[in-house]
C-alpha cells in the first residue's frame, strides 16, 4: 500500500515498468551478491581451498530468501551494507559462515553485481528498442509513397514522403541500437581483485600461486556468462563504464526527443497524430483539445535522461587513486534513474509507434498549398524552352510569389497559379496539373525507404525475431 505521507519516485509509480524495476531491485541485487559468494566459494574449492561441500550446498539453498529486516538491523550497527548481508546469510548457512566472502572486498559483490544487473537492464532496453523499430518500419513501408511537405528551418521545402520521414527517426534508432549493443557486449566484470586491485589477499590464500588466482577469476567470469574481467582495477572497476552506459542511453533519449518534437508539430498541423483514446481528456477546461500527451511525456523524460552523462563523467573523473566513496550514493541514484527513464521512454514509444494515425487529406492540402512555389523553377525552364528570357521570368515569378504569399497572410488564397495563368510571360505552360503532381517532387524517397529497410533495419529485426518487446505499462 502506498504511503502518501512520503515522497515516491514517479519513475517507479508512474512511468517505468515493473519489469525494469525488478531488474534494479534490492531483491535482485542481493540475490546476485549471494550468487557471487557461492561462485567464489565454488571457485576457491576447485582451486584447492578447504571449502566444505556442506557450505556450498547451504549457499545454493539460500540464494533468494533474503531477510532484509535483519540486514537492515545489522547495518545500523556495522554501518556497512555488505557486512550486514554477510551476517544475515551466515545465520542461514552455519557451515558456510566461516568462508563467506573469503579473500574478497566489498566491491567483489557490489561492482560485479552491478555489471550483471546493467547487462540485464541493457538487454531489456535493446529488446524494447527493437520493438519500436519494428513498429516504425511497418509505418514507413505503409506510407513510403505518400508525399508530404518537407521542412528546413521549419519552413516549407522540397517534399518528402511520410515513410521517408519515418526513416529519419528509424536511422537514429539504428545508431542507438548499435551503440547499446556495443556497450552491452563489451561489459567486463570486476572479477576477483582484492582491496586495491592487487589480489594480495588471494596471494595469501593460494600461497603465492598466481595461476590459481587467474583460474579462480576465469571460473567466476565464465559462471556469469562474461567474456572477461577488467585486466586491472583499483578497488572498483573504472567508472568510465558507467559513463559509457549512460551515454548510450542518452543517445536513445536524443532520438526519442527528436521523434517526439516532430510528432508534436505534426499533430499541431493535423497531419499525423499519436493514439488518442475514446475517453481521453485533453484539458480540464478546453474539452475539445487533443493534446499530444504521450509525445510531450517522451520529451520531458528524454530531457532528464540527456542530462545524466555529465554526472557520470564527473564521477569517473573524480575517482582519486584506487577509489573514493563519493561515487556510491551518486551511482545508486543516477544509474537506476537512467535505466528507469529509458524504459519509460521506450514504453511510450512502443505505444505511440504502434498507433500512429495519418490524415492524407490534410497532408495533401498543406502540400498543395505550397507545391506551386516548389514548381516555379520548372515553370521558368518550360518557358525558357519556348523562347522566354530566364531573367524576366525569374523576376516575374518572384513578384507573383511575394504577392500571392502576402495575399494569403492577409486572409486570401495562395493564388500563385491564378496569377501565372493571367501573365503572358507564362503562356507556354498549358498543363499546370501534370506539373503539380506531388510525386514529381519526391525524388527517390520511396526507393530510399525500401533500400534502408532492407539493408539496415531488417537484419536487426531478423536477429531479434520472436522476442517479446511490449511491456505492461498503461500510458
Amino acid at each position: 500500500m502506498a504511503d502518501n505521507n512520503q515522497y515516491s519516485n514517479p519513475l517507479l509509480t508512474r512511468y517505468a515498468t515493473k519489469e525494469m524495476s525488478y531488474i534494479l531491485s534490492e531483491q535482485k541485487r542481493i540475490g546476485y551478491f549471494r550468487r557471487l559468494w557461492l561462485a567464489l566459494a565454488e571457485g576457491e574449492k576447485e582451486q584447492g581451498l578447504n571449502i566444505p561441500q556442506a557450505a556450498i550446498e547451504e549457499l545454493k539453498a539460500h540464494l533468494d530468501d533474503i531477510d532484509f529486516e535483519d540486514a537492515k538491523a545489522r547495518e545500523k550497527i556495522t554501518r556497512h551494507d555488505v557486512m550486514a548481508h554477510v551476517g544475515t546469510l551466515g545465520e542461514l548457512c552455519p557451515n558456510a559462515k566461516p568462508i563467506i566472502h573469503l579473500g574478497a572486498t566489498s566491491c567483489y559483490v557490489t561492482d560485479n553485481a552491478d555489471i550483471i544487473i546493467y547487462r540485464e537492464a541493457l538487454d531489456l532496453v535493446i529488446s524494447k528498442l527493437v520493438g519500436v523499430m519494428e513498429n516504425l518500419k511497418n509505418f514507413a513501408v505503409t506510407y513510403k509513397n505518400l508525399p508530404q511537405m518537407g521542412f528546413t528551418h521549419y519552413q516549407p521545402a522540397q517534399p518528402v514522403t511520410v515513410g521517408k520521414r519515418a526513416c529519419l527517426w528509424l536511422q537514429e534508432l539504428v545508431l542507438d541500437y548499435q551503440n547499446l549493443v556495443f556497450v552491452r557486449d563489451n561489459l567486463m566484470m570486476r572479477g576477483v581483485k582484492g582491496t586495491t586491485g592487487t589480489q594480495a589477499s588471494f596471494m595469501t590464500l593460494f600461497e603465492g600461486d598466481g595461476k590459481k588466482i587467474a583460474a579462480l577469476e576465469k571460473f567466476i567470469v565464465n559462471k556469469f556468462g562474461f567474456k572477461k574481467a577488467f585486466p586491472v582495477t583499483g578497488q572498483t572497476y573504472t567508472r568510465k563504464t558507467d559513463y559509457s552506459i549512460v551515454a548510450a542511453l542518452s543517445g536513445l533519449a536524443q532520438s526519442a526527443y527528436k521523434f517526439s518534437i516532430d510528432m508534436r508539430l505534426l499533430q499541431n498541423m493535423k497531419e499525423v497524430e499519436e493514439p488518442f483514446e475514446k475517453g481521453q481528456v485533453g484539458s480540464s477546461a478546453m474539452a475539445y483539445k487533443r493534446n499530444p500527451m504521450r509525445s510531450e511525456r517522451v520529451s520531458s523524460l528524454a530531457r532528464y535522461l540527456m542530462s545524466l552523462p555529465i554526472n557520470e563523467a564527473m564521477t569517473s573523473a573524480t575517482q582519486g587513486f584506487e577509489r573514493t566513496l563519493d561515487d556510491s550514493a551518486n551511482r545508486r541514484i543516477t544509474m537506476g534513474g537512467a535505466f528507469l527513464t529509458a524504459d519509460a521512454i521506450l514504453e511510450l514509444l512502443l505505444n505511440i509507434s504502434d498507433g500512429l494515425v495519418v490524415y492524407p487529406k490534410m497532408i495533401a492540402k498543406h502540400l498543395n498549398d505550397e507545391l506551386p512555389f516548389m514548381a516555379t523553377e520548372i515553370f521558368i525552364m518550360e518557358c525558357v524552352k519556348a523562347g522566354g528570357d530566364r531573367q524576366d521570368l525569374h523576376e516575374a515569378i518572384r513578384t507573383h510569389s511575394m504577392n500571392a504569399e502576402k495575399s494569403f497572410r492577409n486572409g486570401g488564397e495562395k493564388d500563385l497559379i491564378k496569377r501565372l495563368k493571367t501573365d503572358p510571360l507564362f503562356a507556354a505552360i498549358t498543363d499546370y496539373k501534370s506539373i503539380l503532381n506531388a510525386k514529381n517532387f519526391i525524388g527517390r524517397a520511396p526507393e530510399q525507404v525500401a533500400e534502408f529497410i532492407k539493408n539496415e533495419v531488417n537484419p536487426i529485426l531478423k536477429k531479434h525475431s520472436g522476442e517479446k518487446h511490449i511491456g505492461k505499462i498503461e500510458v
